[in-house]
């Protein structure tokens, strides 16, 4: 049995994002960290990103800071 709390996860999660910021991209809409191929952000919609990597480290260090606040599609199914 793992050990792991969501909070864990997030910062496991944004460690990756940190170290590889060019697969990444923020959405301006929401603030959500997306793969660099997605076209619409599956929170939000928005189609407008902020792909530059000194971005998208600051937001995965911010995400992986805190619990989720916002509710993502997974929530939703």
């Amino acid at each position: 049995m793992s050990d792991s709390t969501p909070i864990d996860s997030r910062r496991e999660k944004a460690r990756q994002i940190a170290e590889n910021p060019r697969g990444y991209k923020v959405c301006e809409g929401c603030d959500s960290i997306v793969g660099s191929q997605v076209v619409l952000c599956p929170n939000c919609h928005s189609y407008r990103f902020d792909d530059a990597p000194r971005r998208v480290i600051e937001q995965a260090e911010l995400l992986g800071s805190r619990e989720q606040t916002s509710v993502t599609s997974e929530d939703l199914g």
